[in-house]
């Protein structure tokens, strides 16, 4: 069984898009493209190549695939380059026909039944980096085994987010977690089961809260 692991840039309000660059994803008119850019220093440069040291695949939506695509088998003598260039790459897409950047497979079927397939094959992890909108489908069909998330200080508003609707509700294990000298916090969560509600409430309701409850103000 392969493991699905997302890599994920979002700030405090949960905006997920575009953090590398204006260029990256302007879709809904996005002004704050590149807003990672300034928080990089060398803790995370380290946590970065660390979890990117051990052999995987890359899985990706057409979006972030064709930015990778443009970019990285250009660049020489780079570690990051070398890794991403030699290794599979899997893109689902339903517009993408034909890609030149070598070891890369189109996902472009039953995109969920082929990632399905895919995690019930024995071999290496696969890496999802950015994919703002094929993370989504990810989430809505519970295909992730592990999140690492990087929350950086700041707000942006509008942008798409990482959790919306359609997430399945369920609890999540913080199982690693540090922070850089910039304020970045970066985590890494596993799936921890259903969600378990309970109530900090009276166990008999005061005749107060018995009238809340019936919409009486």
């Amino acid at each position: 069984m392969r493991k699905i692991i997302t890599n994920t840039f979002v700030t405090l309000d949960g905006v997920i898009q575009a953090p590398g660059g204006p260029e990256e994803d302007r879709a809904g008119g996005f002004e704050f493209g590149g807003w990672s850019f300034n928080y990089w220093d060398d803790v995370m440069g380290q946590v970065m190549g660390e979890g990117m040291s051990q052999p995987y695949d890359l899985l990706l939506g057409r979006k972030t695939y064709d930015i990778f695509a443009a970019h990285w088998q250009f660049i020489e003598n780079d570690p990051t380059a070398d890794q991403f260039n030699a290794c599979n790459k899997y893109v689902a897409t339903q517009t993408l026909k034909d890609a030149t950047w070598q070891n890369t497979i189109l996902l472009n079927g039953d995109t969920v039944e082929q990632v399905k397939a895919l995690k019930a094959e024995d071999g290496i992890d696969l890496q999802v980096h950015g994919s703002a909108d094929f993370i989504q489908t990810l989430l809505r069909h519970n295909l992730i085994d592990e999140m690492n998330i990087w929350i950086f200080p700041l707000v942006i508003g509008n942008g798409k987010k990482l959790f919306t609707d359609g997430t399945i509700p369920s609890n999540l294990k913080l199982t690693k977690h540090t922070v850089s000298g910039t304020g970045v916090i970066i985590t890494t969560y596993i799936p921890d089961g259903d969600i378990k509600p309970g109530s900090f409430a009276l166990d008999e309701p005061t005749e107060l809260e018995l009238k809340r409850r019936e919409g009486i103000r």
